[in-house]
Order: C-alpha cells, then structure tokens, then sequence
C-alpha cells in the first residue's frame, strides 16, 4: 500500500528512509562527535524532566526491564503492580517474567484508570508500582495530579518505588497545568520514547537518581544495549524534540477539534469525549473485520492510512481505533475526518 497520508504518528510518508537521512544531514556537522548526540540527549532529557541523570536505551522494553529489575534487585521484592492494559504486559510478551522473573500484579478495571484504593488491594509487598502517562489503551486517559500523588505516595509508604511507564509524557504533560519536572517528581524514575509523538527512529531514555541510572547501565550491557554507535538513533530524536516539543498544545488542540466532529453526528463517538492528550479512540458501529477491511480499502483507494488497527469490543458489532495527532494529522481537517470514518461502512 501507497501510504501519501497518515492519521497515526507511527506510521506515514514522514518516516521513510530518504526523509529521515535528508533531515539528519542538515543537522550533523563535521565537528558532530560520535558520543556527541547520546551524551547531549541524556543531559537534555534530565534536564527537562528535572531529574540528575539519564541514559539512553535502544528501546523501551529494554529501558523498563532493566529498570524494574533494579528496583526489584534493591529491594530483594520481585513482583510490581500497574493498570491491567500496562503496555509491559500486553504488549511486550510478558518478558519481565521470561527475562527477569518477575511477577506482574494487574490491579483495578481494565476500562478504568487505577485508583490507590486497588493498589491497597495488593498483599504481596512490591518492588514497583508502574504508571502509564497517559494510559494509552483506554484512549489516553490521565490521573490527576493529586491522584498520582497519592499513588506514588502510596509506593513509597510500602517500600515500592513509584515507575512513570512515560512513552507518551510529552503528550500527557498537555493535560496538566503541572510542568514536566513536577509530574517527573512524583516519580523515582521516569522512561520516556524517542519516537512516537517525536517521531524519531527508535530508542528511549530512562532517568533517575545516579544510584539507579548507574545500577541500570550494568543492566543495559548484560542485555546488548550498550551500543556503541548510538548517535543516529540520538541526532533523529534530538530533531524531534527541536521540531515536535513545542507543538504538543497544538496538535492536542487539533485531537480535540478531530473528536468533535466526530463526536457532532452520532455515528461515531469517541473516548474521552474531549481528549485530555493528542491522543484518544474512536468507537464504531462495525465489527473490528469489517472496519480493518474498509480501511484497507480506503488506503488502496486513497492512499490515507486512517489508522493501525482496529479493537475488539465485547459487542461484536461494535470496534474502536486510536488516532494519535502530530505533525502528519495537521493535514487532515476536521469535516474531512469525520466524513472518512462515517464512510468507513461503503467501503468494506
């Protein structure tokens, strides 16, 4: 499939190879140094998170595991808690227990954000307790900041450490009037992605105490990630931070003009109703065949990819989708999208 537009950040013209290498080669320099773009994004993403130090990962599930082993390791603890939807267990073939062996305690409703009184549920003593900012699958919902508070407050009071699962924090971050060191204070430790709303290659950086972020690097060798020839991976996530940073209000305004147009008919509805973070699902009358189908449709025919995947819902009649805004759905109007997926049914 031709894809010339793109409702989802991971996927679209943006990422082909030749536009990343153009865009790289106007940003490397000949005094740019091998460890030159690693070092200066650990030290930028410390500083913007207010945290002493941070390291760079090729990979979030990497960066996770090796943090969650730390923090169990410290403790002599091996289990931790987080939402039932936690992207380590769902999507991430549950390697902190293949790898580690680690236990993983699912606490609270899978369709509702955690609350303190389902980590309070949890006898077993923990290691962790992992938070998703924002909770990406139920439609990037978020806590509020006294609830996250309360929450890691709680971690501590038990012994456990307080873990920010932050792939998408510069998306969260638009939906609190806190600053990005507040909401990272919360935390012991903090991962975030390069790539996603900042549309790098790869990659991820953890950020913690020197105590932690040092235990975390024996962590990162023992499992291959200690790469030495990191800096294009760095210099591709230094650009998206330069370029896509200081557009997160925009494109969450954008989600949330996208939600109500969607949201104006009745066709289609969307969670939440007005999106907390540039990211939100889309529910639809069809089944998750049907809607895959007319997408696929729609992107032969079009050449729009409208979105990844459809999901199940316990009505087979019913599915839903992401759409996560960046730079590549700044293209799309709000009436166009909306007439897009209120045709989705002609097209199957």
């Amino acid at each position: 499939m031709d894809i010339r537009r793109s409702l989802s950040n991971h996927s679209g013209p943006r990422r082909s190879p030749h536009e990343v290498l153009r865009r790289l080669a106007e940003r490397v320099t000949p005094d740019t140094t091998a460890d030159g773009p690693v070092r200066e994004l650990e030290e930028r993403v410390a500083g913007l998170l207010g945290k002493p130090r941070a390291l760079f990962f090729p990979s979030g599930t990497m960066a996770q595991q090796a943090v969650l082993r730390v923090h169990a390791e410290r403790r002599n603890r091996y289990a931790f808690a987080g939402h039932p939807q936690s992207h380590l267990h769902v999507w991430e073939n549950q390697g902190y227990s293949a790898v580690h062996g680690l236990r993983f305690h699912p606490v609270g409703d899978r369709n509702a954000l955690l609350t303190t009184a389902d980590l309070e549920a949890v006898k077993e003593p923990l290691a962790a307790v992992v938070i998703e900012l924002p909770q990406r699958d139920i439609g990037g919902q978020l806590p509020t900041v006294d609830d996250l508070a309360e929450q890691t407050g709680w971690a501590r009071s038990t012994g456990a450490a307080a873990h920010c699962d932050g792939a998408r924090i510069w998306e969260a971050q638009t939906g609190y009037d806190a600053t990005l060191p507040e909401l990272a204070g919360l935390f012991d430790t903090v991962y975030v992605s390069l790539y996603k709303g900042l549309e790098g290659v790869r990659g991820a950086v953890l950020a913690g105490d020197d105590e932690t972020i040092e235990h975390a690097a024996v962590w990162r060798r023992r499992l291959g990630g200690a790469i030495v020839d990191a800096w294009p991976l760095a210099a591709i996530a230094l650009m998206g931070m330069d370029e896509n940073l200081p557009r997160m209000r925009e494109f969450k305004a954008h989600a949330q003009a996208l939600a109500e147009a969607i949201n104006e008919d009745g066709f289609a509805h969307t969670t939440p109703a007005v999106p907390q973070t540039p990211l939100f699902h889309v529910h639809v009358p069809m089944s998750q065949q049907q809607a895959q189908q007319a997408a696929q449709n729609l992107g032969q025919e079009t050449g729009i990819k409208l979105f990844l995947y459809a999901r199940s819902n316990p009505d087979p009649g019913r599915c839903s989708f992401e759409v996560s805004v960046g730079i590549n759905a700044l293209e799309f109007t709000p009436r166009e999208v909306a007439e897009l997926i209120r045709g989705l049914p002609s097209r199957v």
